[in-house]
C-alpha cells in the first residue's frame, strides 16, 4: 500500500511545483468561415487543466507549465495543437477531416472529404471522452451505451458466447458488420454463436481484444459498403483508429462492482471489475515518426443471479456473468523514410481466460455420479483464447498518386476446458476436469491501393483503385478422449456441461479470395457531390460476386445538406459456418437433450438435400439530411432500407422421431440435429437521428445530445430445399425467427448531458431499451418490456495531472422482465437482452496524464 501512496504524493508534489511556472492566456477560436466556435474545449497538453470558449468563441486559461501547448477541439471540427508563448492566441478550426495523419475516415478514400459533408452517415466517437466519463470498460459495452445503432448483449449460459460478446449494427447479424483497424480488415473470431438472443448461428469480430486505452476514436459507417471494403459490410463498417499521440503518458486504474440484490448468500456486491492500463507515445525525429504503445489488464469476477423471484423457482444453482481475465498489448507506429514515404506497423496480442457456469446437474440426475458429487454439481466451462494481429505497410508517392501497400495477418484461437465435471459413463473412476478441444481461425491479407485527386476536374475529382488477396484458414481440433467418449451405452457419455469435440468433428479447411475495386468522388459544383464504387471478388469455395455503390450529397443552404446512397452487397459464409460440426447438450424445458450440429456437407445434410452454403446478398438505400447551425447545434437524420437475401442461419432442431432423418439421428445416439443453411430473406426499415448541442451555462459548458435508432426487421421468406421442401415451420420456426428479430429491437434512444465547470464535470445519461419479443420452448410469447437505465458520473481534477471519477451505471437498479427459468434459453430468469441483467454498477477511477 505504501508504494501507491508514495507515487500519488510525488504526482501531487510535482503538479504543485510547476503550478507557479504558468501564465494566463487568452484567445479566440473561430471556424473556417471566421465565425466563433462556441463551447470549444481548450486543454493544456499533458494535464487536466482546461476551459471552454464562450458565446464569442473566447477563452481565458491560467496554464500550469512553463512552455504550454494547447489542444483545441470541438464536435464536428478537426482538433489543433498550438504552442502558447504568451499574449493573444487565435485559432481557426477546419471541418473534421477524413484525413487525420495517415488514416482516413471510413466511407471515403478522398483526402479532402469531411465528416459533415460525407454522402454516408458516419459517427465519430472520441474514446478519450467516453472512457473518462463512463463506467463501461470494454469496447463492446462502451459502444452499447453511446451508439444507438450498435447492439451488444453480454451472454450467460451460452457456452463460448459467454466469453466473446456478439455485437451488431442496425439489428443485423454480428457477421454482417465489417471491422477495420486503422482502415485494415480485422480478422473474425473463430467462435460460432450457438445460443442466446443475439448472434445465433453467426460468427463475428471480437472487439474486446483491442483495449479501449489504445484507441483514439471509433468511426461507425452506418451504410452498406461491400462495394468499397468487401465482404461483411452489409450493415456498415466499424473502423477503430489507434492512438498516435506522442510525448504524453496516460494511465488509469478503475474498479467497480454490482449491487448483488439476487444472491442466495449475504454478499452485498459481486462481479468486481478491475482495469488498469498505461499508454505512451514516443516521437522519433522531425518527420512525424512515432511509436505509441498500450498495455491493458482487465479482470471481471462472476456475478450470481440464480436466486431471483422468478415464476416456478430454480432451474440452476449458479447463474450469472462469467469470470474473465484479459491481458492486452497494442502498438501503433510510423517510420518516415523520406518526405514522401513512410512505413507503418501496428497490431497487438490479447490473452483471455475465463470460466462460465453451465447448467446444474442435481443430486438425483442420471448424469451425476453421487460417489463424486453427493449433492450434485455445477460444471464450469473454461476458455483459453489467444488473439493476435500484425499489419506492416508502406505509404509513398508515385508521381501524383498515393500508394498504400500492406500485409495484414490475424489469428484467433479458442480452446475449451471443463472443470467441476465428470463423464458419467466412467462412473466413480471419472476425472473431474477435461480438455474439450477447440478451433482456430487465421487470415492473411495483402492489399494494394492507389489514390489521386484531380483538383482541376470541375470542383475536384478523387479516384481510387486497388486489389486485395486474402487467404483464410480454419481448424477444429478434438478434445481428450474422456471428454467425448461414451464408455457405457446405458449412461451419458462425455464431459458434463460441454462434451468435447470428437475426432470425427476435427477438420482443417482454407480458401482464397481475390478482389479488385475502383471508386471515384466528383465535386460537380461546390454544393454537389457524386460518388460511385465498383468491386469484384472471387472466392475459391463458392465463386464470384460483383457489387456497386452510388452516392450523392447536395448542400441546399449553408446550414442544410441532403445525402443519399444506394448499394448492393454480399457476405461470404464464414469458414466456421461451412465446417463447424459438434454434438452438445442443450436444455429444453429444463431437460437435457443431445443435439448434433451437422456441418454443411455432412451425411445428414446431404440426405436432406441441403445445398452448399453460398454468399448472402443485399440491396440497401440511405436517405438523410445534415444540418449545422453555427458551432453549437448539429442534427443528422438518416432513413435506411436493407434487404438481405439468402441469410445464413442456424435452423430449428429436428428430433429423432422425424420421418426423414429420425433413424439417422438414433444411429448417431443424438436426440436432435440442426445445421446451417441459406434459409431466410429479411427486410429492415429504420431511422437514425443524432442531435448535438453545446452551450455556455454559467461559468461552465453543457454538451447535450439525443441519439436514437428506430428499426423494424421483417422476415420475408423462409426457403426450404430437398426433402424438407414445404416444411418451413420445421426448418426455421417461430422460435428461431424470434431470435433473429430480437437482434433488431424497435428502438434505442440515448439522452446525454455532459457539464464541465472548472475542475468539476458531471455526466448524466438516460438510455431507453425498447421491448423485445422471444418465444419459449412451448411456443408461448416472452415479451421483455421496455426499460430506461440511468447513468451518472462525477469527476474532479485533483491536480493538473490527476482526475478522480465516481459514478453508477443503471443507477436505479433496473432489471429485465422476469420469466420462468425453465423456459428461457439460459436457464435464468431472463434471456440475454440489451440492457443486461446484473443491475446497478458502482465504479471509481483514477486517471493520470503527463
Amino acid at each position: 500500500m505504501k508504494q501507491p501512496l508514495l507515487a500519488l504524493t510525488l504526482c501531487v508534489a510535482s503538479a504543485t511545483t510547476v503550478f507557479g511556472q504558468g501564465q494566463t492566456l487568452s484567445g479566440q477560436v473561430l471556424d473556417s468561415a471566421g465565425k466563433p466556435v462556441i463551447g470549444a474545449t481548450v486543454v493544456e497538453k499533458g494535464t487536466n487543466n482546461g476551459t471552454a470558449t464562450d458565446n464569442a468563441g473566447r477563452f481565458t486559461l491560467k496554464t500550469r507549465t512553463a512552455s504550454p501547448r494547447l489542444q483545441i477541439s470541438s464536435i464536428g471540427y478537426g482538433s489543433q495543437e498550438v504552442a502558447a508563448t504568451g499574449g493573444e492566441v487565435s485559432v481557426r478550426l477546419s471541418d473534421s477531416s477524413t484525413s487525420l495523419g495517415d488514416v482516413q475516415v471510413v466511407g471515403s478514400r478522398s483526402q479532402n472529404r469531411s465528416v459533415t459533408d460525407s454522402p454516408s452517415p458516419v459517427d465519430i466517437i472520441d474514446l478519450r471522452e467516453v472512457t473518462t466519463k463512463t463506467g463501461q470498460l470494454d469496447v463492446n459495452q462502451l459502444l452499447q451505451f453511446v451508439a444507438p445503432s450498435f447492439n451488444s448483449n453480454r451472454q450467460t449460459g451460452s457456452d463460448g458466447a459467454d466469453h466473446v460478446d456478439p455485437a451488431s449494427l442496425r439489428g443485423l447479424g454480428p457477421d454482417q458488420t465489417l471491422v477495420l483497424v486503422n482502415g485494415k480488415r480485422q480478422h473474425q473470431s473463430a467462435l460460432v454463436n450457438l445460443f442466446g438472443s443475439r448472434g445465433r448461428g453467426n460468427t463475428g469480430t471480437d472487439l474486446n481484444v483491442i483495449p479501449a486505452a489504445s484507441i483514439e476514436r471509433i468511426e461507425i459507417l452506418r451504410d452498406g459498403a461491400a462495394a468499397q471494403y468487401g465482404s461483411d459490410a452489409i450493415a456498415g463498417v466499424i473502423n477503430i483508429v489507434l492512438k498516435s499521440s506522442v510525448n504524453e503518458l496516460t494511465a488509469s486504474a478503475n474498479y467497480g462492482a454490482y449491487d448483488a440484490k439476487y444472491r442466495r448468500d449475504d454478499q452485498k456486491f459481486d462481479g468486481g471489475n478491475l482495469n488498469a492500463n498505461v499508454n505512451y507515445g514516443l516521437g522519433l525525429g522531425e518527420r512525424g515518426s512515432f511509436v505509441n504503445a498500450t498495455l491493458d489488464f482487465n479482470q471481471r469476477q462472476h456475478t450470481q443471479r440464480a436466486n431471483v423471484p422468478a415464476p416456478d423457482g430454480l432451474a440452476r444453482r449458479e447463474y450469472g456473468d462469467p469470470k474473465v481475465q484479459n491481458l492486452s498489448a497494442y502498438l501503433n507506429s510510423k517510420f518516415a523514410l523520406s518526405e514522401r514515404s513512410h512505413i507503418y506497423v501496428f497490431g497487438g496480442a490479447n490473452k483471455r481466460t475465463g470460466d462460465a457456469y453451465a447448467w446444474t446437474r442435481f443430486a438425483d440426475d442420471d448424469r451425476n455420479v453421487p460417489a463424486i458429487y453427493p449433492n450434485g454439481f455445477d460444471p464450469i466451462i473454461t476458455s483459453d483464447i489467444w488473439d493476435a494481429s500484425a499489419v506492416v505497410g508502406l505509404r509513398t508517392k508515385l508521381g501524383e498518386w498515393d500508394l498504400d501497400l500492406s500485409n495484414n495477418f490475424g489469428s484467433n484461437r479458442f480452446e475449451y476446458g471443463v472443470e467441476n465435471s465428470l463423464n458419467a459413463s466412467l462412473g466413480a473412476a471419472s476425472p473431474t476436469s477435461f480438455n474439450a478441444g477447440g478451433f482456430q481461425l487465421q487470415q492473411d491479407v495483402v492489399s494494394l491501393g492507389l489514390t489521386r485527386n484531380y483538383k482541376t476536374v470541375l470542383n475536384g475529382l478523387n479516384v481510387a483503385a486497388g486489389a486485395e488477396f486474402r487467404r483464410e484458414w480454419y481448424s477444429l481440433f478434438a478434445g481428450e478422449e474422456a471428454s467425448y467418449r461414451n464408455y457405457d451405452p446405458n449412461l451419458s457419455g462425455g464431459s458434463q456441461g460441454f462434451p468435447g469435440y470428437q475426432p470425427s468433428d476435427a477438420i482443417k479447411a482454407d480458401r482464397d479470395n481475390v478482389g479488385a475495386y475502383v471508386d471515384a468522388e466528383l465535386s460537380v459544383t461546390p454544393q454537389w457531390l457524386l460518388a460511385a464504387a465498383l468491386r469484384y471478388e472471387h472466392y475459391t469455395d463458392f465463386g464470384s460476386t460483383l457489387n456497386y455503390k452510388a452516392s450523392t450529397r447536395y448542400n441546399l443552404t449553408e446550414f442544410l445538406t441532403l445525402r443519399g446512397t444506394y448499394s448492393t452487397g454480399f457476405r461470404a459464409p464464414s469458414l466456421a459456418q461451412i465446417n463447424f460440426n459438434s454434438t452438445f447438450t442443450n436444455f429444453i424445458g429444463g431437460d437435457p437433450v443431445e443435439v448434433l450440429l451437422a456441418r454443411n456437407n455432412s451425411a445428414v445434410t446431404q440426405k436432406l438435400g441441403v445445398p452448399a452454403l453460398k454468399q448472402e446478398t443485399s440491396n440497401s438505400a440511405n436517405l438523410g439530411l445534415t444540418s449545422r447551425i453555427g458551432s453549437s447545434l448539429s442534427l443528422t437524420v438518416d432513413g435506411y432500407y436493407i434487404k438481405v437475401k439468402d441469410r445464413v442461419v442456424l435452423t430449428s432442431q429436428f428430433s429423432a422421431d422425424d420421418p426423414v432423418i429420425g433413424p439417422d439421428l438414433t444411429a448417431l445416439n443424438v436426440d436432435q440435429a440442426q445445421f446451417f443453411a441459406n434459409a431466410v430473406d429479411t427486410r429492415s426499415l429504420g431511422l437514425d437521428v443524432v442531435l448535438n448541442h453545446t452551450a455556455k451555462l454559467g461559468e461552465g459548458r453543457l454538451n447535450s445530445s439525443v441519439a436514437a435508432n428506430i428499426n423494424q426487421l421483417k422476415i420475408d421468406r423462409v426457403q426450404t430445399s430437398g426433402r424438407l421442401a414445404g416444411r418451413e415451420d420445421d426448418f426455421f420456426g417461430p422460435r428461431e425467427q424470434a431470435f433473429v428479430k430480437a437482434s433488431a429491437p424497435p428502438s434505442k434512444i440515448n439522452l446525454t448531458f455532459d457539464y464541465q465547470l472548472g475542475r468539476f464535470s458531471t455526466l448524466l445519461r438516460f438510455v431507453r431499451f425498447d421491448k423485445v419479443r422471444l418465444v419459449d420452448f412451448d411456443g408461448n410469447d416472452m415479451n421483455y418490456e421496455a426499460r430506461v437505465t440511468t447513468d451518472l458520473t462525477l469527476s474532479y481534477a485533483l491536480t493538473d495531472h490527476l482526475q478522480f471519477s465516481v459514478g453508477s451505471t443503471n443507477l436505479f437498479n433496473r432489471y429485465p422482465t422476469f420469466f420462468n427459468p425453465n423456459n428461457t434459453e439460459t436457464g435464468g430468469a431472463w434471456d440475454p437482452v440489451q440492457m443486461g441483467s446484473n443491475g446497478r454498477f458502482y465504479f471509481a477511477k483514477l486517471q493520470a496524464r503527463f
